[in-house]
């Protein structure tokens, strides 16, 4: 077991109040981890502020020092995927692929940083203006907030730290305090990538405590957020007039429609994406609306997959189940597969849980206003929902109050702009599941799914500012 300080102006900072972190797979304790005060989350916020007045990298410098930090992470792939596997519970084989990812998301905003730019403003084509230019430029905001989740906490850490750093601001790092390992390794490859002191601040501690002390402090510029809805909206609320980006979760949707021309294959990936990372996983499938044509085969193809998809030792490569991350998450959602099953839901596989392990799951004879349905559950379950026609299953998808990512599963092309056109959410997915995403694209929801991007090239529009210089040749 060993202490976690928090990383402050360039100097590990102990603090006498620790919290425990466990291992998911064995619930041992790991490690113990400095809980941040409102003195220490001041001091970081002191360093951050001072390195963005006192720190000028030139954007060339910030993409050397990002790119190095990715290259270092690559090559530490083991220690990394280890510490993941260990404090979030991942199957070791998915934390190597997360941080193959979180290593591409780092590439990806070092690029980022050579191609800030602004746009040429027609301005001569006003009357009077002929002897005016006019242009923009993007300058960085200052002091940003990360606050991320326990469920991808590396690559998701690199989606907001990347970005933010590469248009030049600073960054106070607040991750789950269930995942903080891995947040204090990437802080280690951003110092010896050459990052100064200041620019990056690691804070761990429970997040009610933490974020109530950063909220307050008027010199942060932007919070950036992954995580519950409540506390999404809590954290806007209390960041008055200043900048967020949410990205609060879903119950996602998939569309199978009746011409797809390989139930098995479609009902296969739709399995895999709701059970991958035990369900925890913001576009996770939740739900499927299936036209009743294919509904039975499609049921009986996913059964079928479902019982393949094992748990096992995490260290073991055909291990593809995870423990949720916290016991009280899995009796939580074996509350809801119960409470279901009271009002007439009917398990066709799963449905059991073995401590923070729950089985694959798949429900039918759903209704919208079961738990399982309404919410998001945030576990390895899905409810498959027959239909009769596209208007009745888009109504479907729409009757929640997220909207974050769909798929649609069709030949036709009718179908699959009716449903684009349609559906109510960030990313509308044809031919795969609302699972898929690249790290390179925009993603982000509606509704209570949240607001702003991400992805790099997208996020760096809301971590920067946008000056109107005019230039006058009169």
């Amino acid at each position: 077991m060993k202490e976690q300080p928090l990383y402050i102006g360039g100097q590990e900072v102990m603090t006498e109040k620790t919290v425990p972190v466990y291992n998911k797979e064995t619930n041992e304790t790991i490690a113990e981890i400095a809980v941040a005060g409102e003195a220490e989350c001041r001091a970081a916020v002191d360093a951050a502020e001072k390195a963005f007045r006192e720190v000028k990298l030139s954007a060339y410098e910030r993409y050397e020092i990002i790119l190095k930090a990715a290259n270092l992470m690559r090559e530490r792939t083991e220690e990394f995927a280890a510490a993941l596997s260990a404090e979030a519970g991942k199957p070791l084989r998915d934390a190597r692929g997360e941080i193959g990812r979180a290593y591409q998301t780092l590439i990806l905003s070092a690029e980022e940083a050579k191609r800030l730019k602004g746009e040429t403003i027609p301005l001569a084509g006003a009357p009077g203006c002929q002897n005016k230019l006019a242009f923009t430029i993007r300058q960085p905001l200052g002091v940003v907030c990360a606050i991320t989740p326990f469920n991808f906490p590396v690559n998701l850490a690199a989606h907001k730290i990347g970005p933010a750093l590469a248009a030049g601001n600073t960054v106070i790092y607040k991750p789950a305090s269930a995942t903080p390992l891995t947040a204090a390794l990437l802080c280690d490859v951003f110092r010896e990538a050459g990052l100064p002191a200041g620019c990056l601040n690691l804070l761990t501690g429970p997040g009610a405590l933490v974020g109530n002390y950063l909220t307050k402090d008027a010199r942060i510029r932007m919070f950036s957020f992954t995580g519950s809805v409540p506390v999404g909206k809590s954290l806007q609320e209390a960041a008055g007039f200043r900048r967020v980006a949410l990205e609060l979760g879903s119950n996602s949707a998939n569309v199978v429609h009746e011409d797809v021309k390989d139930v098995k294959k479609v009902a296969e990936l739709c399995a895999k994406y709701a059970f991958l990372n035990a369900g925890q996983v913001c576009i996770s499938c939740q739900r499927v609306y299936v036209s009743r044509s294919i509904y039975q085969e499609f049921c009986n193809y996913a059964v079928a997959f479902a019982k393949t998809f094992k748990g096992g030792k995490l260290s073991d490569d055909t291990t593809c189940l995870g423990p949720m991350i916290a016991e009280k998450e899995a009796i939580r959602i074996e509350g809801w597969v119960k409470d279901a099953v009271a009002a007439g839901a009917k398990v066709l596989t799963g449905g059991h849980r073995h401590g923070s392990f729950y089985e694959p799951t798949i429900l039918t004879n759903v209704t919208p206003d079961m738990d399982v349905v309404k919410n998001e559950t945030f576990a390895p379950v899905f409810s498959i929902i027959p239909y009769d026609t596209i208007e009745e299953a888009i109504a479907g998808v729409n009757n929640s109050r997220y909207g974050l990512q769909a798929g649609v599963f069709t030949t036709s092309l009718y179908i699959a702009h009716y449903a684009a056109e349609h559906i109510e959410a960030g990313g509308v997915v044809i031919n795969d599941g609302s699972s898929f995403r690249m790290d390179n694209m925009p993603y982000g929801g509606v509704k209570d799914s949240g607001m702003g991007k991400e992805g790099p090239e997208y996020a760096i529009r809301e971590l920067t500012e946008e000056k109107t210089i005019i230039m006058n040749f009169d």
